[in-house]
């Protein structure tokens, strides 16, 4: 599978979620934020 498949069927599973539990909205972008930081960092060792 390419990224660009992956990110949407993510993106389409988070949006699902959120809409049937909002509060996790709130984890859902800390996890995402802390994912892309640590892949940023990995990426620049």
């Amino acid at each position: 599978m390419n990224l660009g498949l992956v990110a949407s069927i993510l993106a389409l599973i988070a949006g699902i979620i959120v809409l049937v539990w909002p509060k996790i909205l709130n984890y859902i972008v800390a996890i995402y934020l802390i994912v892309v930081g640590i892949l940023g960092i990995i990426e620049h060792i």
